[in-house]
């Protein structure tokens, strides 16, 4: 059954506990996870290369019952196709207390996952398109009227427009504004400037691309020279998954070319022209399960600096420095 992501509260989890959702708005797919979880948590995530590498054991978990918990609710994280047998053997079994959510990235029309998901009774298909800018407005405006921040149409608009159509990097943003408006200060333009999306000297943008072309030097040098704090790393993170799963989109599709200048010009949406030398370094240098591994990594150390903030600046820069002298293809 297909559900638009608008339409969640028509999604009845004991009726339909097999949730498909598929589309590159990460930040909507959070929300709407936590929305019809409410307040259950997650009982474990998986990642799809860990159940193809141990299907039998990923199985096991899933069918074996706890004397902890009355009900699993399991994520599986960047699903492709690949997954859609072991999945067959999951619905086969009609297990009981279990609410199964899956989540990827793009699927064609012709995908066994979608199309299985998209037709079966007990199952739902939720499609996430990009937000636009319209979106995001509203987005952050509900926000501020919620928090009972006062800002202006314009100054929620610079806001919108430094999170770069991410839905995440938009509520990192306002958690930023949130916690700097409980101090009793006002927010005014100046301030929007200094607490969100670093712009001085070397913005986050430059360091990650120079992490990711292996500049060490550089890296370096950007991250003495700019005053990071431990808000900023959350920021850091959310920017450094975009620009990864970016560079893998590309990467997949060099391998099937050969081609890196055609990759480049054919890429959607457009690589803008300052950037394409650095992208196309950035796609000889990794090859997609490398940038697999960097991606599943961010997701990990996403979950480490959330439990222990007060040690996040280290644990980003441990991470960052790391990428700079991993092996690749070179």
């Amino acid at each position: 059954m297909i559900i638009k992501s608008f339409e969640i509260n028509k999604i009845n989890l004991i009726n339909s506990p097999f949730i498909l959702l598929y589309g590159q708005n990460e930040g909507l797919k959070e929300h709407t996870i936590t929305s019809l979880i409410k307040d259950q948590n997650i009982t474990q995530k998986y990642d799809e290369k860990e159940i193809l590498d141990r299907p039998d054991n990923f199985l096991e978990n899933i069918c074996s019952g706890s004397l902890f918990e009355n009900k699993k609710i399991i994520m599986i994280k960047r699903a492709t196709d690949k997954i859609f047998k072991i999945l067959s053997e999951i619905f086969s079994r009609k297990i009981n207390d279990l609410t199964l959510f899956i989540d990827a990235g793009k699927l064609e029309k012709k995908s066994k996952l979608r199309s299985f998901f998209e037709k079966e009774k007990e199952c739902i298909c939720v499609p996430f398109y990009p937000d636009n800018e319209q979106t995001l407005f509203k987005v952050a405006l509900n926000f501020v009227k919620e928090k009972n921040i006062s800002l202006s149409a314009s100054n929620i608009n610079f806001i919108v427009n430094r999170s770069n159509g991410d839905r995440k990097v938009l509520t990192s943003e306002l958690e930023k504004i949130e916690l700097y408006s409980k101090r009793g200060k006002k927010v005014t333009l100046e301030v929007l400037r200094n607490i969100t999306n670093l712009i001085e000297n070397h913005s986050i943008n430059e360091l990650i691309d120079n992490s990711l072309i292996k500049n060490k030097n550089k890296t370096i040098k950007i991250l003495n020279e700019n005053n990071f704090n431990n808000d900023d790393t959350i920021l850091i993170i959310r920017t450094f998954l975009s620009k990864c799963k970016r560079i893998l989109e590309l990467s997949n599709e060099f391998d099937k070319n050969n081609n890196v200048d055609l990759t480049i010009s054919s890429a959607k949406p457009p690589i803008f022209w300052k950037d394409k030398e650095i992208i196309k370094q950035q796609i000889l240098l990794w090859k997609p399960n490398q940038m697999k591994k960097n991606i599943f990594k961010l997701h990990e150390l996403e979950l480490m600096i959330k439990k222990n903030l007060d040690n996040s600046l280290n644990l980003i820069t441990d991470f960052i420095l790391n990428l700079t002298i991993a092996k690749t293809n070179n």
